[in-house]
This record gives C-alpha cells, sequence and structure tokens, in this order.
C-alpha cells in the first residue's frame, strides 16, 4: 500500500494575523493539522511545514539531522514573511515546542506556544527505541510482510540524529532565559515520552512577563490528538487573541 505523500500544509486567514505550527520528531503536519483548521476558522493564518525525512519512509529520516530541520523551520517562518506577515506567531508539539523556544530568542515573534514540550535530555537508548517503533509502524502501513519488515529492520541503524537531537534540547535549555515575548506552556499530565517537569523550566525561566502554564489532566504526549484537544485548540487560541497584535 503507497502511503499518501505528506506536504507543507496553508491555511489562510482573513486577517493580518499568522502562526507558524510546527511538528514533533517522527511526526508530520498532522501533528498540528487540526489545531490550523481550528485557528484558521478564526481569522488566523496558519502555515505547517514539513521537515525533511518525515512523512516518508523511515530509511530518509535517518538521512537528515536537527541542523536540517532547524533550517526547514527558519524557511517556514521566512515563507511566512513573503506572504506579507509582518507579525507572526509559533507553537509546536514536542521537538516543534522546542523549536518554537529557538525561534523566540532567534527572530521577532509575536508570542510562542509549547506543546510537551522536552527540556531534559532523554537516553539514547529510549529515544532509539522511539525511532525503531515508528520505523516498525510505518512498515506496518504500507502492508509489507512481517517477514519483510524484519528484514528491513534489521538493516535500519538510527543514528547521529539522536546525538544531536540531544544537544540541541541542550542549547535550547541553556537559552530560554532570552526569550521575551509571550509564552504559554501547555502540558499534558500523562505524558510518557518526556519528563513533565520539562513544562515548569520552561515557564519559569523565560523571561517573558506575559506567560502562563496549563495542565491537561486526561492527555498524553500527542496533546493535539487525545481527549482535550478541543479545550487545548480553545485555549492557544485565547492565547493569540490576548496578544498585542499591531492591526
Amino acid at each position: 500500500m503507497k502511503i499518501v505523500e505528506q506536504k507543507p500544509l496553508t491555511f489562510k486567514g482573513d486577517n493580518k494575523r499568522a502562526v507558524l505550527l510546527l511538528h514533533g520528531f517522527t511526526g508530520n503536519t498532522s501533528d498540528v493539522r487540526l489545531l490550523g483548521r481550528y485557528l484558521n476558522t478564526k481569522g488566523y493564518t496558519c502555515y505547517v511545514p514539513l521537515y525533511k525525512g518525515h512523512g516518508v519512509p523511515p530509511e530518509e529520516l535517518v538521512e537528515y539531522g536537527p541542523k536540517d530541520w532547524w533550517k526547514d523551520v527558519t524557511e517556514a517562518y521566512q515563507h511566512l514573511k513573503e506572504m506579507g506577515f509582518e507579525e507572526i506567531a509559533v507553537g509546536g508539539l514536542s521537538l516543534g515546542g522546542v523549536f518554537s523556544l529557538k525561534l523566540g530568542y532567534t527572530v521577532p515573534v509575536k508570542g510562542i506556544v509549547t506543546m510537551c514540550a522536552p527540556m531534559y535530555i532523554k537516553s539514547e537508548d529510549v529515544m532509539y527505541e522511539g525511532v525503531l517503533e515508528y520505523a516498525r509502524n510505518y512498515k506496518q502501513r504500507e502492508k509489507k510482510s512481517e517477514e519483510v519488515i524484519e528484514q528491513e529492520m534489521a538493516q535500519f541503524k538510527p543514528m547521529n540524529t539522536l546525538k544531536e537531537l540531544q544537544n540541541l534540547i541542550k542549547e535550547v535549555r541553556e537559552s530560554v532565559d532570552l526569550i521575551y515575548s509571550p509564552v504559554f506552556v501547555i502540558q499534558a499530565r500523562h505524558d510518557q515520552m518526556i519528563d513533565t517537569n520539562s513544562a515548569n523550566i520552561i515557564y519559569e525561566e523565560v523571561e517573558s512577563i506575559q506567560k502562563d502554564i496549563k495542565w491537561y489532566e486526561n492527555s498524553g504526549h500527542v496533546i493535539t490528538h487525545d481527549k482535550e484537544k478541543e479545550k487545548v485548540f480553545e485555549d492557544f487560541y485565547q492565547f493569540l487573541e490576548k496578544l498585542d497584535w499591531n492591526e
């Protein structure tokens, strides 16, 4: 079975407000598609880039790393600028939240929303197992036989990327005190993928005068698809509405 090719998403709104939405590691645009559609119904233009090596066979994932994905993020920000948007808010899930924070001390952003973003470095073993699970699930969706999957998995060797990811998280963790834009920290209480104290670190260490943190008691890591997603979307929207847009 051929899996539908993923592409960047653009939802054009009817006001001058733009939101850059970023997906997670081994994720794709579907991580934040529903959120983008929701914000678009409120007038916002939303753009969702797709990182290189994501949404494609996992063998392609290992060919890229955080430097490539950061380039995708900065190009996406520039894309919104070229569309004519002078003010851009940014939000992301997991790795997308880490990149959102990095944008916050790299370029002008109107506001930042992090959703289940890690600030602690996981062991490579845990990250490695996560990538293997992603690869196996992808191959199963392709309807490959278990025999073929086992053969291909034996050749699948992640990867220098894991060390680079650890370094990225460490860099951002050490730089969040350079952020002054408004920040909203969203965290699932039952997040099995990251240390949930990451949310407290972000909230406590950003220098933003306008900041908030909210815990969602019945959700897991992919909070944009979980039981409380509608509440997450509405809270995200309300945060955007409180920003001082120049209109």
